[in-house]
């Protein structure tokens, strides 16, 4: 697998890229040949002994690639060429109903739908131990004081665990929807040449519902070479995810800037961050989520073209589609191992956070101020009053504890005490650290049964 963009390929992708390697394809096509053989016999349509030499003969191990290469330059044909290898591996009854009934696309699609299901599982290990690390940083920093930030200014006070609640909620939601798709993406193909069965009626239907048992899977109740929205489903959900990770990212790449301070990556004695500046410590796993992230993204557009191809099958859809598939599952691979030791080991400044929430000393807390006015004298009043505090406070750059408690109108209301403390950035994050610990109380019940279903 292609490594893009500040590769980490030496980190641990626990085996993804062993599922979607080359030997890797041609074993699911043969797991796939396999459960077709089983299949047919259980319904009748080859016999018994056949389908038993093709199980146990059909098998990887047994499989002469350098055959295959030498057929292909031949047959020009890469399915064929694979068949011509398998061949051989049987007796002559094996050889008879070795492939019967379907076509190429039914067994290379409903192998990689497999392929992408046992790849879905490892990711699913990805981002349980991520779900528990952002569970564990939401809950440890739920009344970590900073600001909150909109439109690039200063808004009004959060938590930073409830900063870390947004990407955890996120995060659950995306397990949820990857969970929900897993019966419309991993779907057995068996209707033959254009889908309608053919040259198996009936009984090929029955033999597509007991492949799908077999290999665990759902059928395609229509198995039109045609559809291809199930993969372009699962283009969109790698995106999704890793839309979470990218704003994380984002989030961690800037605030862990100098004028910032707030967050940096962990750092290793060793790592050098640039050729001619020896201070430099980058921020690599950020940039590579982003970096893949949106790579990832670009994959979208061309498969919605792909997948409104016309007539019953196309082979330039289904080359597009692999290629597709492939570097999506590449560049998820790549965010999520960023993503796991970024939310393991993240270094997060505390007193930064609440030193930054004090640099408007107090003018973030003007909602504040406001909202308590409102309650005595209406809203529209008290935003007159406190607007007009706030301007000549910002433009003309005096305190604001000041400029408020010379205001008569709010002294006639508030002591000097009352007022300064409403300026305290801690008297004001409404339900952040609520928020954040109901979501990761969440999470953390997801990772439990996540681990009970591992």
């Amino acid at each position: 697998m292609r490594a893009l963009y500040d590769s980490k390929s030496s980190l641990d992708d626990r085996g993804i890229k062993e599922i979607m390697s080359e030997k890797s394809k041609y074993d699911y096509w043969l797991k796939v040949e396999r459960a077709l053989a089983k299949a047919q016999a259980e319904i009748g349509l080859i016999p018994e002994s056949a389908a038993l030499e093709i199980e146990q003969k059909a098998i990887i191990e047994n499989f002469d690639y350098a055959l295959m290469q030498k057929n292909k330059k031949v047959v020009g044909h890469g399915f064929v060429s694979f068949l011509k290898a398998v061949l051989p591996i049987l007796n002559e009854e094996g050889r008879k109903y070795l492939h019967y009934g379907c076509t190429t696309q039914n067994i290379q699609q409903t192998a990689q739908m497999l392929q992408l299901k046992h790849v879905y599982q490892v990711m699913y290990s990805f981002l349980k131990d991520i779900l528990d690390h952002l569970a564990d940083l939401t809950d440890k920093y739920a009344e970590t004081v900073m600001p909150g930030r909109t439109h690039g200014k200063h808004a009004i006070p959060i938590t930073y665990g409830y900063k870390c609640s947004v990407w955890t909620n996120e995060l659950l939601t995306n397990i949820e929807r990857m969970e929900q798709s897993e019966s419309r993406i991993f779907q057995v193909m068996m209707g033959g040449a254009v889908g309608s069965f053919n040259s198996t009626g009936k009984k090929g239907r029955l033999v597509q519902e007991r492949v799908s048992e077999i290999l665990g899977m759902n059928e395609m109740i229509v198995p039109s070479r045609n559809m291809s929205q199930h993969k372009t489903e699962y283009l969109m959900i790698l995106s999704l995810v890793a839309n979470t990770f990218h704003k994380m990212a984002e989030e961690v790449y800037y605030t862990g800037i100098e004028e910032f301070g707030e967050i940096s990556e962990p750092f290793q004695k060793g790592t050098v961050g640039s050729s001619t500046m020896p201070q430099k410590i980058n921020p690599k796993l950020a940039k590579g989520i982003i970096a893949n992230s949106q790579k990832l993204y670009s994959l979208i557009t061309p498969a919605l073209y792909s997948a409104s191809r016309m007539f019953e099958a196309d082979s330039s859809s289904y080359m597009l589609f692999d290629g597709l598939i492939e570097e999506a599952t590449e560049l998820m691979t790549e965010i999520l191992i960023r993503a796991e030791e970024l939310t393991r080991d993240i270094i997060v400044n505390e007193d930064r956070m609440l030193f930054n929430a004090n640099l408007n000393k107090g003018l973030d807390n003007s909602e504040f101020v406001m909202m308590s006015l409102a309650k005595v004298i209406g809203k529209e009043k008290a935003h007159e009053i406190v607007y007009e505090d706030a301007i000549l406070a910002e433009t003309d750059k005096k305190d604001y504890f000041e400029v408020l408690s010379k205001d008569k109108r709010i002294l006639s209301i508030y002591s000097e005490e009352e007022i300064y403390s409403m300026l305290d950035p801690k008297s004001y994050t409404g339900e952040s650290k609520n928020i954040a610990l109901e979501i990761s109380k969440k999470a953390k019940e997801k990772v439990k049964e996540m681990r009970l279903n591992d």
